[in-house]
Order: C-alpha cells, then sequence, then structure tokens
C-alpha cells in the first residue's frame, strides 16, 4: 500500500506543529518511522507545501516527489482533493496504477506499526472499502449540549439523558491515526461506504495534536511510558 502523510506549512492552532520537536524528534518524524517499519506500506510520502518540513520528511525516510501546490494548502483546502491530486500525479509521473492508499496524520505520534498493520489485515480480510481508525468516548454522547450565546444549554439528542452512563450504548470517534481507502472510494467523494469497518484504537494511543494543550499531554504522556518501561 501507498502511504500518503499530508502535513502542509501553515497551522493556526499550533504554528509550526508539524516540526516542532517532541520527544527528541520532529513531530512528523514519529508517523514516518511507524509507515516505514509497517509491514502493509510499501511506500511512504509526504504531500507538503513547505521545503522546511520536506527535508525532515526525507532525513527519516519518506519520499517527497513533488510539493503541494498552493491552492491545496490553504484553511479552505478539501483533505480528499489533496488525496485525489496526490494519487492522480502519482499514478501519472511513475506510471503505475495505485489501488489503495493509507492516510497517516503527522497529529497522531502514537500510533505505531503494528496499528497500521493490524488496520490493513482488517482491511484486506474484509476486502472493504475502508478502515477508519476509532476510539471509544468514555462520556455518553447524549450528555452533550449546545450553548446558546445567554449561557443556556439545549439538548442535541432526545434521548434519555437521566440513564446512567451503564445503560447507555458505547459510542465512539474517529481518533484520525488511519484511514485506508479504495482510490475508487475517494474518486466517488466519499470516505465510507456499507462496506466500511471500524480500526479500534485504545485512548493512549489516540492523541490527536492540534493545541499546545494537546502537545504537552502527549509529551507527558510519552514520559511517563518511559519511565514505566525501565
Amino acid at each position: 500500500m501507498l502511504a500518503i502523510i499530508p502535513a502542509r506549512g501553515g497551522s493556526k492552532g499550533l504554528p509550526g506543529k508539524n516540526i516542532k520537536m517532541l520527544d527528541g524528534k520532529p513531530l512528523i518524524a514519529h508517523t514516518i518511522e511507524a509507515a516505514v517499519n509497517s509491514k502493509a506500506i510499501s511506500k511512504v510520502i509526504v504531500s507538503t507545501d513547505s521545503e522546511e518540513i520536506a527535508k525532515v520528511a526525507k532525513n527519516y525516510g519518506a519520499e517527497v516527489p513533488f510539493m503541494r501546490p498552493s491552492y491545496l494548502a490553504g484553511d479552505d483546502a478539501k483533505s480528499i482533493d489533496v488525496y485525489q491530486y496526490t494519487i492522480q500525479r502519482m499514478e501519472k509521473e511513475q506510471q503505475s496504477v495505485i489501488n489503495e492508499i493509507v492516510v497517516l496524520q503527522p497529529t497522531s505520534p502514537l500510533r505505531t506499526a503494528q496499528h497500521i498493520d493490524d488496520a490493513a489485515h482488517l482491511f484486506n480480510l474484509n476486502q472493504a472499502d475502508s478502515v477508519i481508525s476509532y476510539c471509544k468516548e468514555e462520556h455518553p454522547i447524549f450528555w452533550h449540549k449546545f450553548i446558546t450565546e445567554d449561557g443556556k444549554f439545549e439538548d442535541i439528542f432526545q434521548e434519555d439523558y437521566l440513564k446512567n452512563r451503564q445503560e447507555i450504548r458505547s459510542t465512539y470517534y474517529p481518533n484520525g491515526a488511519i484511514y485506508i481507502f479504495k482510490k475508487e472510494l475517494l474518486f466517488n467523494n466519499k470516505y465510507y461506504t456499507e462496506n466500511s469497518f471500524s480500526y479500534i484504537m485504545p485512548r493512549q494511543s489516540s492523541i490527536d495534536i492540534d493545541t499546545i494543550d494537546d502537545f504537552k499531554m502527549c509529551e507527558i504522556f510519552m514520559k511517563e511510558n518511559k519511565s514505566s518501561n525501565n
């Protein structure tokens, strides 16, 4: 499988996050290393508009065959357009056919090669259209509320939110770590169908870094994990 790691240079939530140092190496390096060590992945490419990110990516074993055009690097650019562009250009320049891709966001540094391999196995076993990683939500989604401008709360769901947590069916959210797609699905502008499956990941591997608080939390977790293994 071809792995695409999308990593644009602009980030408003945490400027420069993709190459910000985390546990002794740039954030993106953790994802590149997991991809390189995955048995399911044959090629790892980084899609970026940043020369600095491209240099770091190459140093850690990824390929950057071309730079992402500026119209796909802005805040309004859609991820699916980036994937379609990357697939089309790879097929044209390398004269090859790509049937499926793995998308690995660099903001999920705790995702491992084994997680990728397990998700790929699930994809192949079920001949799936897609596999997307999820994490169990600890609190019932029915407890969530809309908050009005004057501070009042409003129900989102009609479910009886007075039930005990144990009585409510568990829900899961996409943790952003692993996406495996058939090319055909992406070019139909979809991420999932009735033949899509979830790959469930533990919460301790599901940190998705978007803010400085996320980053600090990840740093603490990685340090504690190292200490417990020593």
